[in-house]
């Protein structure tokens, strides 16, 4: 989850965050370089004190500051589109979780087990237990097991919501009527935290997400006693 005062991205969970928080540095680095070349050259026009009132044209300052953003859309467009693919490809998963948004409130089905569906409510912080997070617990957790390949189909029954992992990598718009596919994969247990991040109406900020990533034995263990 997130802490008071973070200026970087939670730590990655999933290997689809993890290349989105290497993307963000590769493209950050470039920005910065380009920004430290404007300001010098913006420096350097405002203190010289020479001027070149007979030139009419430069064509090898004309063909590098042509050729140079083109190269630099190229290396930040290459490693996007990889991304794109991965978070697009989903083969084999190993299971099914289907996750209907309310107003508002979650609720889930396991698709691969019989009569396993359960609504997911915000717990209100008068009944929270001692430690729990405000605004951030409910009383049933979405639980999965860790290093499996998980698809989670997304939708809503009446307006637009927005299920959101950001330590998985993970933001799918809900939408009435139309069926959002999404791949989950954790590379260590543990409990993640989202919300919906689609203005859904007044109670928008209490539809807490919380993710139980637990080993497989517990999470048969767990699915058995349901």
């Amino acid at each position: 989850m997130a802490y008071p005062f973070e200026l970087g991205f939670q730590d990655a969970s999933s290997p689809i965050m993890e290349e989105l928080i290497h993307f963000h540095d590769h493209t950050l680095m470039i920005v910065f370089l380009i920004s430290s070349l404007v300001l010098y050259v913006i420096t350097a026009m405002l203190t010289t004190k020479l001027t070149h009132t007979s030139t009419m044209d430069a064509q090898e300052i004309e063909t590098i500051w042509t050729i140079l953003p083109a190269a630099i859309l190229i290396l930040i467009a290459l490693p996007s589109l990889r991304i794109l693919y991965m978070m697009d490809e989903i083969s084999n998963p190993a299971m099914t979780v289907k996750t209907m948004g309310h107003q508002w409130y979650w609720s889930y089905e396991y698709t691969d087990y019989t009569d396993l569906t359960f609504d997911s409510y915000m717990i209100p912080t008068n009944e929270l237990s001692p430690g729990g997070l405000r605004l951030l617990e409910v009383d049933n957790r979405l639980v999965l097991p860790v290093d499996v390949p998980v698809r989670m189909l997304i939708s809503s029954e009446d307006v637009l919501h927005s299920w959101a992992i950001p330590a998985l990598g993970l933001k799918t718009d809900a939408i009435p009527g139309r069926l959002n596919q999404a791949t989950l994969s954790s590379t260590r247990p543990g409990l993640f935290y989202g919300q919906c991040s689609e203005i859904c109406g007044s109670n928008h900020s209490f539809m807490p997400i919380v993710l139980e990533i637990v080993p497989l034995k517990h999470f048969d263990n767990w699915s058995s006693t349901l």
